[in-house]
């Protein structure tokens, strides 16, 4: 009775009330996992993003191994989103406007195992839309080469050092340095235009 009337108040006072029941995540690993949070972090809808390692069979994953592409992980996102607000094809539409999908070896000038593309389904539903929106994408004759990026059952998903976290805001002008250096930035405005 108390937790009612307590959420009753809380409506009453125009106070959104949302249950991490009402939240969903989604692992998405699209190269350099700095670059990949910014356009999640901006999307309506999305709630929180962690950035860390997943794909691979140890637990003590952690940037040096990774990077040095001694564990069989790939940098990656953990997006939590409110599915009323942001639905998981958004999700992807999100993701492939941000890598390279015809890139087998890594993304950009990022290569190496770490750095391949993957989208990581939780539920068959999530592995039918992935395979549906990946065929729409080869479908849209924005490509020339076949779309090799990996639809993977999900894995077990670590968060990376804290200093990765939200980098893109916490180091502004290395994170664009960066961003641009590595193709990214100019490969997607040719694609898909400037945002």
């Amino acid at each position: 009775m108390h937790k009612f009337l307590f959420l009753l108040a809380l409506t009453v006072s125009g106070l959104a009330v949302t249950s991490q029941a009402e939240t969903k995540t989604a692992i998405f690993a699209g190269g350099c996992f700095w670059c990949m949070q910014p356009p999640f972090d901006h999307a309506q809808g999305v709630t929180q993003t962690v950035v860390g390692y997943t794909g691979g069979s140890k637990e003590d994953a952690n940037y040096e191994l990774v990077s040095a592409h001694k564990t069989k992980h790939h940098e990656a996102i953990q997006v939590t989103y409110d599915p009323a607000q942001i639905s998981y094809e958004q999700l992807l539409d999100i993701f492939w406007r941000n890598i390279k999908p015809t890139q087998a070896d890594g993304q950009f000038h990022d290569l190496g195992l770490s750095y391949r593309a993957a989208i990581y389904y939780g539920t068959e539903e999530e592995k039918k839309l992935a395979e549906t929106s990946k065929e729409k994408l080869a479908k849209s004759g924005k490509f020339h080469q076949p779309i090799v990026t990996e639809l993977l059952p999900a894995m077990p998903f670590y968060p990376a050092e804290d200093y990765h976290q939200k980098y893109y805001l916490k180091n502004p002008a290395a994170y664009e340095a960066y961003h641009v250096g590595s193709g990214r930035v100019g490969y997607l405005e040719e694609i898909w235009g400037k945002p």
